[in-house]
């Protein structure tokens, strides 16, 4: 069977990202809701000016989001490895080249906050693998 991340992992994944000097300066304009989606555990994720405010697990159906980043456990653990193979060591790329790396909802609100989501997703990068005792 495979893990999938637990409320805690992403916890601590809200405080890399608020506290991380990058996005203190990028995410400024950086407001919306989205869904990271790991093989049916979702978790909202509400972001404004950069900051992560809230996440929530499994959310209800009433819970809207402007977009959600959907994948198999097997591709996020491509992509948290710290030695990623080709294509799943950057979010765009897998997101051009990955079938199994999906982008659903509004396709605008992603590219509009492409710069602060890409330093959103290189933060989950270095995270603690998924699969490692949290």
């Amino acid at each position: 069977m495979i893990k999938t991340p637990t409320l805690s992992w992403m916890k601590n994944y809200r405080e890399a990202v608020n506290t991380d000097p990058e996005m203190e300066v990028i995410g400024e304009w950086f407001s919306n809701d989205f869904k990271i989606s790991f093989e049916g555990s979702d978790f909202l994720i509400s972001v404004r000016r950069g900051k992560i405010i809230e996440i929530a697990e499994n959310p209800r159906f009433d819970r809207p989001v402007a977009f959600t980043l959907r994948a198999p456990m097997s591709v996020w653990n491509k992509f948290i490895n710290p030695t990623p193979p080709p294509l799943y060591h950057d979010f765009f790329a897998m997101l051009m080249r990955i079938d199994d790396f999906q982008l659903d909802g509004d396709s605008l609100a992603t590219m509009q906050n492409a710069r602060a989501l890409h330093r959103m997703m290189n933060i989950l990068k270095k995270m603690e693998p998924i699969n490692a005792p949290v």
